[in-house]
């Protein structure tokens, strides 16, 4: 437990540009957005699916895995797998 708090306190401490908080944030409103839709239970059924692989790993080639923005890039793009 102490572990994922000490990980959360240096998250917290490093400094952050503008412009990188606002993407962050951005990302974040727009994950707001697609989960409030429902799309993102229909975005979480294609990832066992090899388009779902597909887009884990093309997501990946961005964005660290399991990011909010990594989350976000998997689930717009698992849409368009059904």
């Amino acid at each position: 437990m102490n572990d994922k708090f000490d990980k959360l306190a240096k998250g917290l401490a490093q400094s952050v540009t503008r412009r990188g908080a606002l993407k962050k944030f951005g990302f974040g409103l727009a994950g707001l957005a697609v989960a409030s839709l429902g799309l993102a239970n229909k975005a979480e059924a294609g990832d066992g699916s090899p388009c779902g692989a597909h887009c884990k790993h093309e997501c990946a080639q961005t964005y660290e895995r399991h990011t909010p923005e990594w989350d976000y890039c998997v689930r717009l793009c698992s849409i368009g797998c059904f």
